[in-house]
């Protein structure tokens, strides 16, 4: 009798035939066992391999997604993948999850994905399984049209499994420009992140760093060392004050993981879901109406004089809150999300209190960066004015500032989003024009009653302009003052730039609020077209 035919049998003899001689597992079993290998795969490798992560200050990867995601609203997918590579012992020691831990949940009740490595597993080294999980999650990402968070500690690629294992480097690297303003990509540093790991965080929108446990560099301190001669700590090399204050690569540094995890949960609640919608918006109260009197006394009539723009943001912004990126980079320019109304904008404004405000190479890579993510993802631009033109110096010139200047130029002029200008003080020269002027296309442009607008300063205006007259003068001091005086008197009054149509409206700085709050309301229906092109080919 064939086994078919046995098995007929024994199914039409009825409930009280015998059983099959060795009868399959029933479901409750089987759901006890995916519970226990579910449990080993919460549970990670081992206590020691736990402990050693927590010696060097550092959470699990678990623990920090607990942290990102709002409380028991994570998904993990893959959690059973476990790699298939053998030689150098790798088939002896196959994990569950195999370094890295990937899913979705909510953030603020919103969809976000994420991957963290589990620097207990191979020491978060990618390979083949590591990386299709992670190119998995990110093209889920893309799909659902949600934020992608990679939480990064890991040691490279994993050197056993060759060059599989930079294959799958090269498959993140392509999402991450393929998703370059499609969906916003945050990273953040919470341990090594060296070699090819460092380029995918450098290709998404924003990198955090923990200060003491994350660097990032290319070429360790060893290989440096041994290449060049100079010796360097990994966090000399690559810590996240430097990369946040020197480098520009990580946009914001922490002394702690849990605030670094808050102000991403803190950023994502300023940013759509993804490039087809508009940002969030949360009323949170504060009068659209509200006089900004502080501001009459908080900025100085006097050109010369320092004062503080974020103080101007916070008079400015919804209960005073905004969010700075790239504090400690480029400090003469502040780039910033907040709230009008409760509608999110991007906030570009010279800094006087750094260098009088002055725009050079890295302002304006920093604000040209900022203002591209936020035209990508549908934040107005407001901006604001007091810039005495661009930095001067060998230096500057011969690394390019008219390439770097030329970036944020582009930036603006290719720019769809509403655009918002306001001139505080002084707005001369070249750097007048890049920061969003009317010629280039900013779509409302104002001024406070203090504006000087103009190719430079009175005093080197007139140096120029009556250089001869002065020369020749018996008394060369009092024609120069005479003349300075002259030519404030009849280019640089606070309605010449209005008059000639370059400025919409001279505004009184207590409405500044409201008045700006009215104009992105008007705009919020805009509809700019540009002419069709593969892309453009901006300044590098």
């Amino acid at each position: 009798m064939s086994t078919v035919e046995e098995d007929l049998l024994c199914r039409s003899a009825g409930p009280h035939a015998l059983a099959p001689p060795e009868q399959a597992p029933g479901l409750r079993a089987r759901v006890a066992e995916l519970t226990a290998v579910r449990e080993r795969v919460l549970a990670g490798p081992s206590a020691k391999a736990t402990e050693a992560q927590k010696r060097k200050g550092k959470l699990t990867a678990r623990e920090r997604l607990e942290l990102l995601f709002d409380n028991g609203a994570f998904t993990e997918t893959e959690g059973f993948r476990r790699h298939r590579a053998t030689g150098f012992g790798l088939e002896d020691n196959r994990p569950y999850t195999d370094g890295v831990i990937t899913g979705w949940g909510r953030v603020w009740g919103r969809e976000v994905f994420a991957y963290a490595h589990d620097f207990r597993i191979f020491g978060g080294a990618l390979g083949e399984a590591h990386a299709q999980k992670i190119h998995k999650v990110m093209d889920l990402a893309e799909k659902a049209g949600a934020p992608i968070v990679g939480l990064c500690d890991g040691a490279g690629a994993r050197i056993q499994e060759g060059v599989t294992a930079l294959a799958g480097y090269g498959g993140i690297f392509q999402r991450n420009v393929r998703n370059s303003g499609v969906i916003p990509q945050i990273s953040v540093i919470m341990g090594p992140c060296a070699g090819g790991a460092a380029y995918s965080p450098a290709l998404t929108d924003f990198v955090f760093m923990v200060r003491g446990t994350s660097q990032m560099f290319l070429t360790g301190p060893d290989v440096v060392q041994t290449v060049t001669g100079e010796r360097i700590t990994q966090d000399g090399l690559g810590g996240a004050d430097v990369h946040a204050g020197r480098s520009g690569v990580a946009g914001f540094a922490y002394d702690d993981e849990e605030s670094a995890l808050e102000d991403v949960r803190h950023l994502l609640s300023y940013l759509p879901a993804n490039n087809r919608e508009r940002p969030p918006v949360v009323p949170v109260g504060d009068p659209a109406e509200r006089r900004t009197d502080a501001l009459l006394d908080l900025v100085p009539a006097d050109p010369h004089q320092a004062y503080d723009m974020r103080r101007v943001i916070e008079e400015i912004a919804d209960a005073g809150e905004f969010f700075e990126v790239h504090e400690a980079w480029a400090p003469n320019v502040l780039c910033a999300l907040a709230r009008l109304a409760g509608q999110v904008v991007g906030i570009v404004a010279n800094q006087p209190l750094a260098m009088a405000g002055v725009l050079d190479i890295h302002a304006s890579e920093k604000a040209a960066r900022f203002v591209q993510f936020c035209d990508a993802f549908n934040i107005p631009l407001v901006t604001l004015i007091d810039v005495p033109g661009f930095l001067p110096g060998v230096d500057q010139e011969h690394n390019g500032v008219i390439r770097h200047g030329a970036k944020l130029l582009y930036a603006y002029c290719n720019a769809t989003v509403p655009r918002v200008s306001l001139v505080l003080r002084k707005a001369y020269g070249g750097a007048y024009i890049v920061m969003d002027s009317r010629s280039i296309g900013t779509d409302v442009a104002l001024a406070w009653p203090t504006n000087e607008i103009a190719v430079m300063g009175a005093e080197g205006a007139a140096n120029i302009v009556f250089r001869r007259e002065i020369a020749a003068s018996p008394v060369p001091e009092a024609t120069r003052r005479l003349r300075i005086e002259e030519y404030r008197r009849e280019l640089m009054h606070p309605f010449y730039a209005a008059e000639r149509g370059l400025v919409d409206d001279v505004i009184d700085p207590a409405e500044t609020r409201s008045v700006l709050i009215d104009v992105l309301a008007m705009l919020r229906g805009k509809h700019a077209s540009m002419p069709s092109r593969k892309h453009g080919n901006q300044p590098q």
